[in-house]
Parts: C-alpha cells; structure tokens; sequence
C-alpha cells in the first residue's frame, strides 16, 4: 500500500457543515493524513463562525480526529489512536 501524503485541501462554503461536507472529508483521509478546510466568504468568515464549524467537524468526525483553526483555515489532524 502506497504511503499517505500529507495534506489535502477542502473548501467550505456557503451551506457550512452538512453530511455530504463531512462525506468528502472521510474519502480525503483515506488518502491524506491531514486536510487543510480553506473557510469561504460566503460561509461567513468570522472567528467565532470558523471556531463553531471547527467544533462541528471533530463532533461529527469522531474521537480519532483533532481540529486547530489558524486564521480562517480549519487544519484537521487524523490519529491512530482517540484523542479524547
């Protein structure tokens, strides 16, 4: 099996977090072991509507996953082990 690279690349936009969003980033980690969440304009780019959808991932994504936001970029970690 081919090593994973490191960093994918996704875009929030305007409908936020939703089921088909959190789809696409599991299909990301089966080839990424990090994914940068580039947040748009239209999603509302603000500190605390960033740190909410940040929130919201790992909630949804689960215990073996950690979420750090710089900016108005969400950089989500994948561990073997659960971080909780």
């Amino acid at each position: 099996m081919p090593e994973k690279q490191s960093i994918g690349r996704v875009q929030l936009g305007r409908q936020g977090v939703t089921e088909n969003f959190i789809i696409t980033l599991k299909n990301h980690f089966e080839k990424y072991r990090n994914v940068k969440i580039s947040v748009m304009k239209s999603a509302g780019r603000d500190r605390k509507t960033v740190k909410e959808s940040s929130e919201k991932i790992l909630e949804k994504l689960g215990d073996h996953f950690t979420t750090r936001v710089i900016g108005f970029t969400i950089v989500v970690k994948k561990w073997r082990k659960p971080q909780r």
